[in-house]
């Protein structure tokens, strides 16, 4: 219910984007990072702090601050609203949690490895990406990634998660392949 809310309201807002810029917007704002930046705006987190019962306060106050913990929460709260309420009831108050995530994607680069692959895609080339490293404790991992193209390093970055980190390599190698992309693509048009 959550991306059907989120699709008709990106397509009632902007009708004259093409469905695949509303599917990356879409893809972005109902992303588990977005959930849990909205469960943080809710005060979800601290809600189940305050209802938790018989947990370690250590390990209640990881949970509480856990990316895919707030984003599971939101899902839950939302399913049992969805349940109790039905879909046209709940789905303006879901549209209004979430449209700060929806002017995020519109006005950020959200994705850099789509772009990434779609850019290299139109020259019949790919990306891979190799983990470098992976360091701390199971509960507080960091990941350094690579972005390889043709063999060749091109982008390194580093995250909380093997996708974030994945996508500092992708922002990276963008960077420094964007001349060699647009000199192909104003190559393509003089043809």
């Amino acid at each position: 219910m959550l991306e059907l809310a989120v699709a008709h309201e990106l397509y009632r807002r902007y009708p004259d984007f093409s469905e695949g810029r509303l599917a990356k917007i879409r893809s972005h704002v109902v992303s588990r990072a977005s959930c849990a930046v909205v469960a943080r705006e809710l005060g979800l987190g601290r809600r189940l702090g305050e209802r938790a019962v018989d947990t370690p306060t250590d390990e209640l106050a990881r949970l509480v601050r856990n990316r895919n913990v707030l984003a599971a929460l939101l899902e839950a709260a939302l399913a049992a609203l969805f349940l109790e309420h039905g879909f046209a009831k709940i789905e303006r108050a879901i549209v209004d949690a979430f449209s700060g995530r929806i002017e995020y994607a519109l006005t950020s680069h959200v994705d850099h490895k789509t772009e990434l692959q779609e850019a290299l895609a139109r020259q019949g080339r790919q990306v891979n990406y190799a983990v470098l490293e992976v360091e701390g404790p199971p509960h507080d991992r960091r990941f350094t990634c690579a972005a390889m193209i043709d063999g060749v390093q091109l982008g390194v970055g580093a995250g909380r998660s093997k996708k974030a980190a994945e996508q500092e390599a992708a922002r990276e190698a963008l960077a420094k392949i964007e001349p060699e992309i647009v000199a192909a693509e104003l190559e393509a048009e003089v043809e």
